[in-house]
């Protein structure tokens, strides 16, 4: 890669590091191939801009198999905080993931296997296009023994890697929804879908949030809705009209949102 670097006149720059070990949570001097976003924006010339501008920079890559999840979950607290790459602007992932968190990512109401907190707040969060898939056999995954290094999955298919563009929308942060309350929103979202047959009434009263009726009533989300059952945009405006409502205080959310945030970092 150095000597096509040296081969192609300025037109590539070539920077050792890992993107999957960006910003870790360490102290003291950051070592390769982790590093800093911070560092790496700088060396390639990016400059940070509005969140309803155009987008920055446009990242491709294949997400470790090993971590996959947690990667994902990081990725999303980095959208939400508008922290890492995403104090830059809408940064674009182009990125192969395997076609089981793919499923998730995409999946809606009703799909009771697929549909989790992490297809709410990645589908509130970005647009998700899929723009190939490709057969396990086209990757070198193969173990000692010579067999393929697939993911097993149980309950969803996984017979592909799945390119994917994930986009930040550009409006997330036009409504109630800021970067400063984001960790909020998700761990509310976390805690509904935990149990996805419980009716949405019985999750608001364990709260205390006794005029939890009567707002979704306003929100006309049926009383006996269960958390499964909610669209992304569902909760999105639920959690909104609880920022707006006089019931609504974060305080009793708070050391449970940082311990959430700790599990995932």
């Amino acid at each position: 890669i150095q000597s096509l670097e040296n081969s192609l006149d300025g037109q590539l720059k070539v920077i050792y590091g890992d993107f999957f070990r960006l910003d870790p949570l360490v102290t003291g001097t950051v070592k390769p191939p982790a590093m800093c976003s911070d560092k790496l924006f700088e060396t390639m010339g990016v400059a940070a801009v509005p969140w309803r501008a155009d987008v920055p920079v446009k990242i491709f890559g294949i997400l470790p198999q090993k971590k996959e999840r947690n990667t994902l979950w990081r990725l999303l607290f980095a959208l939400y905080e508008c922290s890492s790459i995403y104090r830059y602007g809408r940064a674009e992932l182009n990125i192969f993931i395997s076609e089981k968190e793919y499923q998730v990512l995409t999946a809606k109401p009703g799909e009771a296997r697929a549909y989790q907190a992490l297809s709410v707040l990645w589908q509130v969060g970005c647009e998700i296009q899929l723009l190939h898939t490709e057969p396990w056999s086209s990757f070198v995954t193969n173990l000692k023994n010579g067999g393929l290094a697939v993911p097993k999955s149980t309950w969803l298919p996984n017979d592909h890697l799945c390119l994917v563009r994930l986009t930040p929308q550009q409006n997330l942060f036009t409504g109630g929804l800021k970067p400063t309350n984001s960790a909020t929103f998700i761990f509310m979202v976390k805690q509904c879908l935990a149990k996805p047959k419980s009716r949405l009434t019985d999750r608001l009263n364990s709260w205390s949030l006794d005029s939890g009726g009567k707002l979704l009533r306003e929100l006309e989300i049926p009383k006996n809705a269960e958390a499964r059952k909610l669209y992304p945009e569902d909760y999105r405006r639920l959690f909104e009209a609880l920022q707006n409502s006089n019931m609504f205080t974060e305080t009793w959310f708070h050391d449970e949102v940082l311990e959430s945030i700790r599990n995932i970092n």
